[in-house]
Order: structure tokens, then C-alpha cells, then sequence
């Protein structure tokens, strides 16, 4: 039984009250019953919490994993001047791209994504197989470009969000190329979008070095509203009562905690929710409302993600932006009802589990129109490979019958 626990408060003292009586019910009913106790102040760092496995969420990462390798081997080509490069180059880059077998394999595996053609490498060299892009991922790639240009007011409000978020209103420019990905920014965005909005952000020297930053140049109020926020003002208007912004808790199936963690759990839920755009120098790390900002941070980190999920190597190069601390990912555990922690692939992965139903998506980013449009590209090759294998099998069975023929005359 999946336990969806919605906290709200009504400006009325009489309706605040009769709602928190329900709070209360429901989250027994799912915990135990047990009283409420307001006064526990266990140090969070003492609160374990065992992990569990959840299957459908795993399948979400799963499910993507042809889709990525394909679209790094892409990605290695068009890296290369002209976007050409010898077979053989590649071949012997298969490690870093994780591709577990031959390019030759890869390519008949995936057809529609490059040509193969002759070339020399020196001018009295041998020919030797070139690989260069097909005319078919070419308009991919125009389509690409496409999507950019109409998302990009999202893609502007993101990076200002990312930096209203950290500390200094600053972050290494090297730190967003390297999320570029997760966030669904362009290649180039820092080269040809920043520019374009000077009335938001300052580059500070050449990406690329070590010391270049993209910093804030002013405040905008429009973006300084989580998702957690904006939810609450329209519960607020769909039902004329006012509501409290806070966490939605989504429990798994089969979830334990025990009576410890339960009553620390309570009782933080009921704090006040503390915005990842406040400032909030003036709270103690250790304190429970920091822990309270830190998750709300977490949260909109990944609600900017284009699945929802962050791998947390990645999350940990922003420990000193967002005051993350050295132990944060145990944070994903610890609050098991907001976030789900998967080990596939050998790496963990934060994963905000409102933003499922099962191993599918429930609110998408515009910005994955760009995986459809290439996922799209990818099975028309793949569709292509299946007809030319079912030819040649009929072709192949033909032959044979015309033998048996032959051979019984």
C-alpha cells in the first residue's frame, strides 16, 4: 500500500487544527500508532535508515541505458573536427564510451546514424574505413536546435535558478558544463545563450580555464519560487483555503521505519518549509530546519532535472554551492518518503519519487522532446535492421528449398 501523506495548514486556527488531526491519522495509519511527540531532538546523524530496493524505479534508469550508449557514440564523432573520424580511432576509444562491444558490431546494430566511407588518413596512406554523420541524424541534429531555440526561456530560468539556489549566487562554469546534461542545457549555451542575457548573468573569464564562473548579475523575483511553492499557491486557489507549503511523502510498499525514526520524522515534517532561495547563513548545519532547507534544495535540484533523478557523484562537486555536507546522500535514505536512492549501474542515483508513477515519468520536461525526436531516429534504424534480417532469412530458406530441389532430381 502506497501511503501519499499532503501537508496543509488553513488560515483559520480552527482548520489548521482539524487538518493536522488528520495528518496525524493518516501518517499512524501508515507508520503505527503511536503519539505524536513534538519535543524529539535526536541529532539526525544517529537516525539510521535501511535501504530498500525499489524495482519499478530501477526500470526507469534501465530502460535508458541503449538510449545513452547510442547517443555518447554520437556524441564521440561530432566531438571530431568535421565530425569524421576513422573507424579505428573509434574502436580503440570503446572503454570510454563503456561500449561492451566492436564498433562494427555497434553499427550494424544501430543503423541510420553514420555513413561509412574510404578515405585516407595522410596523403600517401592507405584507405582505411571513415565514419562520418548520416543525413538522417544530420536532421536530428537541426531538430535539436529546433527545441533549443523554443525552450529557451526554460532553459534561462534553470541556470538562474541554479544560482539564486547557491551560495554566492556564483558557479563554476566547468561544474555546469559538467551538468549540462542532466539539466538539458546545449552544448555551447555558456558561448552563445549567456551573452544573450546580460540583465541576468556575468561570465567571469574563458570556460574551459580554471578560474571562469557564471555569476548572477540580479535577482528575479519570477524565478525565486520552488516547484513545492508554486504547488501550494495552486492548491491554494483551487480550493480557496489556504495552504501550507511542504513535502509530498510517498511511501513504498512494504516500507518500515522504526518508532525512533518515526517521531523524528513527525516531528521535522511539521516544520515550517524553509525556501532553497532564502537565505539561510544564519542557521546552524547541523540544525533540523538546515536539514529542512537542504532536502527542500535537493528537491528542487531534481524537479530542474530533465528525469528527475541526479546521479550523486555529480551532486557531490556542489557540496560548497548549496552547503551540502560531506554525509549528504544519506539524506536520500533518511527521507525515503520524498526520495529513492538506486544503486543500478553501480552508481547511486537520487531519484525524487512524486515526479513516478511506476518507471515512467509523470510531468515531463519540454526539453525530452529531444530524446523522443532521437529515440524516434534510433528504432527507424532499428526497424530498418529487423526488415533487412527477416529478407534475408526468407532469402535464406529459399535457397535451401531451391537445393533440397536440385538435389532430389
Amino acid at each position: 500500500m502506497v501511503v501519499v501523506v499532503r501537508l496543509a495548514c488553513l488560515s483559520a486556527s480552527s482548520m489548521f487544527n482539524k487538518i493536522r488531526n488528520v495528518f496525524v491519522h493518516k501518517l499512524d495509519a501508515s507508520f503505527a500508532d503511536h503519539k505524536f511527540n513534538h519535543h524529539v531532538k535526536k541529532s539526525m546523524s544517529t537516525l539510521k535508515v535501511e535501504w530498500r530496493k525499489d524495482p519499478k524505479l530501477d526500470l526507469a534508469i534501465e530502460k535508458d541505458k541503449r538510449y545513452k550508449l547510442c547517443a555518447r557514440v554520437v556524441k564521440e564523432v561530432l566531438n571530431e573536427p568535421g565530425q569524421v573520424i576513422p573507424l579505428r580511432y573509434l574502436e580503440k576509444r570503446r572503454e570510454r564510451m563503456r561500449l561492451n562491444v566492436h564498433i562494427t558490431t555497434f553499427l550494424n546494430q544501430n543503423p541510420g546514424l553514420f555513413d561509412v566511407y574510404f578515405n585516407r588518413i595522410k596523403p600517401k596512406s592507405e584507405h582505411v574505413r571513415f565514419l562520418r554523420v548520416s543525413d538522417r541524424l544530420r536532421n536530428f541534429l537541426e531538430e535539436e536546435k529546433r527545441i533549443y531555440r523554443e525552450n529557451e526561456p526554460l532553459i534561462v530560468s534553470k541556470l538562474c535558478k541554479l544560482l539564486m539556489m547557491s551560495k554566492n549566487k556564483v558557479i563554476s562554469a566547468d561544474k555546469l558544463l559538467h551538468v549540462k546534461r542532466e539539466f538539458g542545457f546545449p552544448n555551447d549555451f555558456l558561448v552563445n545563450l549567456i551573452p544573450k542575457y546580460p540583465q541576468y548573468f556575468r561570465l567571469i573569464g574563458c570556460p574551459g580555464e580554471e578560474k571562469s564562473f557564471l555569476e548572477l548579475v540580479s535577482w528575479g523575483p519570477e524565478f525565486a519560487k520552488s516547484v513545492i511553492e508554486q504547488r501550494a499557491e495552486e492548491e491554494t486557489k483551487l480550493t480557496g483555503i489556504s495552504v501550507r507549503p511542504n513535502f509530498t511523502v510517498k511511501l513504498p510498499p512494504g516500507f518500515f521505519l522504526n518508532k525512533e525514526m518515526r517521531e523524528w520524522t513527525r516531528d521535522w515534517i511539521e516544520l515550517d518549509y524553509i525556501s532553497p532561495y532564502e537565505d539561510v547563513s544564519h542557521l546552524d548545519q547541523s540544525s533540523r530546519e538546515m536539514e529542512k532547507r537542504t532536502i527542500g534544495v535537493f528537491h528542487e535540484l531534481l524537479s530542474l532535472s530533465l528525469y528527475k533523478r541526479i546521479p550523486v557523484p555529480i551532486l557531490s562537486k556542489f557540496c560548497d554551492e548549496y552547503r551540502f555536507s560531506n554525509a549528504f546522500s544519506s539524506a536520500f535514505t533518511r527521507h525515503s518518503g520524498i526520495f529513492y536512492l538506486s544503486l543500478k549501474g553501480g552508481i547511486k542515483t537520487a531519484m525524487l519519487r512524486e515526479a513516478y508513477k511506476n518507471d515512467e515519468l509523470i510531468d515531463r520536461d519540454p526539453l525530452l522532446e529531444i530524446k523522443d525526436k532521437f529515440v524516434q531516429l534510433l528504432e527507424e534504424g532499428w526497424q530498418q535492421r529487423a526488415e533487412e534480417l527477416r529478407l534475408r532469412g526468407e532469402q535464406i530458406q529459399k535457397d535451401m528449398q531451391s537445393l533440397a530441389v536440385k538435389a532430389g532430381e
